[in-house]
């Protein structure tokens, strides 16, 4: 290969997941405030070596793997087959990439360090396997005890496993058909192919029953973010302005490409800026016209998706609206109430409050309105 290898991550997330109990696949169940589908493909794509995420999903799963990857940039899901190699199979042929690193949904957990112990593997193996060694006392038997097994050189295979993607295609292409392999590193080893055995990390464990996800779950560390917003609008011609998206009647409305909420706009940028996501002109440009006079709870509703998506939960808003007029207090509640509502909490989550700077500054001079705005939020971080 010339210059360096592209890496591709391909996860196969096309199973039904029964035994886990549910009502939905185990893979779009939640976990710590987001898919388990959408952790592994977090973890997966943002390491810096890997170039493409691919998902595999089952006929039927659209709607469910569209939800649970939100506004992630991924190219389109692949359909599986009628079993794993053929889903498989269906994943190799739409990644354009050198090596494959292939994934089972189910392990929402990938620790960078494995990544990089698989990828360091290809200078002297032609694939590897993530593995951790059998540490019980391994015995026969039905009803009755029988005769314990060595455990010395038994491995417990993970994924990721990582190959060329040349070779594993044609282990997959030269295998029976009538022989359903349990991994793929099965077929590439019964192709002749040399694959090594890197260490692997119990946060890789198979979610498959229900007390699995409880496990899971204790390997997550939920982490407070919060984050400050303001904006500030002028008045001009009108007869209303719009704050926290309730219209108010007044002499004068405020200046501004959309419905210049001032409120709205705040708490729009407090919430971008709990993940880290920039603020409402790099999302809603004033210079697109499609902006022109848009309802700010669009921003909001925006904003609120992107925290969700990245597995955040809001826990608390906090807005001060700065003004000499229109008096707030009179509207405060309407504008908690339809802020709970856009964000999906409860109004004891929402705190709006208004005050004046004594007749000081712009908003002093009633020249227009300022608001600034404080977001919390909870997002995982697996231990």
């Amino acid at each position: 290969m010339n210059g360096a290898p592209r890496i591709a991550a391909l996860i196969v997330a096309a199973g039904r997941g029964v035994r886990s109990g549910g009502e939905i696949p185990k893979q779009y169940r939640d976990l710590a405030g987001k898919p388990v589908l959408r952790h592994a493909i977090d973890a997966l794509r943002d390491h810096p070596r890997i170039d493409m995420v691919q998902v595999v999903i089952g006929e039927g799963q659209e709607s469910l793997y569209a939800a649970a990857i939100g506004e992630a940039l991924l190219p389109p899901p692949v359909l599986g087959g009628a079993t794993r190699r053929n889903s498989v199979l269906a994943g190799l042929a739409a990644c354009e990439a050198d090596i494959i690193l292939i994934h089972d949904a189910a392990r929402p957990f990938v620790p960078a360090a494995v990544i990089d112990r698989l990828l360091a593997a290809f200078d002297h193996h032609d694939g590897a396997v993530a593995a951790l060694p059998v540490v019980d006392t391994l015995a026969r038997g039905d009803e009755l005890l029988g005769d314990t097994v060595s455990r010395e050189g038994l491995w417990r295979i993970q994924t990721p496993q990582a190959f060329r993607r040349a070779d594993i295609i044609a282990a997959h292409q030269a295998w029976p058909e009538y022989r359903e392999a349990t991994d793929d590193a099965q077929v590439a080893r019964a192709a002749g192919y040399r694959i090594a055995v890197v260490e692997g990390d119990r946060r890789l464990e198979k979610l498959t029953y229900s007390a699995d996800f409880d496990a899971a779950a204790e390997r997550v560390t939920m982490i407070s973010r919060s984050a400050s917003g303001f904006d500030v609008h002028a008045f001009a011609e009108g007869d209303r302005v719009h704050l926290g998206g309730i219209a108010i009647p007044h002499s004068r409305g405020l200046a501004g490409h959309s419905d210049a909420d001032v409120a709205l706009h705040a708490l729009t940028d407090a919430l971008l800026g709990t993940i880290a996501a920039g603020d409402i002109g790099s999302h809603f440009p004033p210079s697109d016209p499609q902006w022109r006079g848009a309802d700010s709870e669009i921003f909001l509703d925006h904003a609120r998706s992107l925290v969700s998506a990245a597995g955040g939960v809001i826990d608390f808003v906090d807005l001060t609206i700065i003004c000499e007029a229109p008096k707030v207090g009179p509207h405060r509640a309407a504008i908690q109430a339809n802020i709970a509502r856009i964000l999906g909490l409860s109004e004891m989550q929402v705190s709006v409050k208004a005050t004046t700077t004594e007749r000081l500054g712009f908003t002093g001079r009633k020249e227009g309105i300022a608001a600034q705005a404080i977001a919390t939020i909870r997002m995982a971080q697996p231990r």
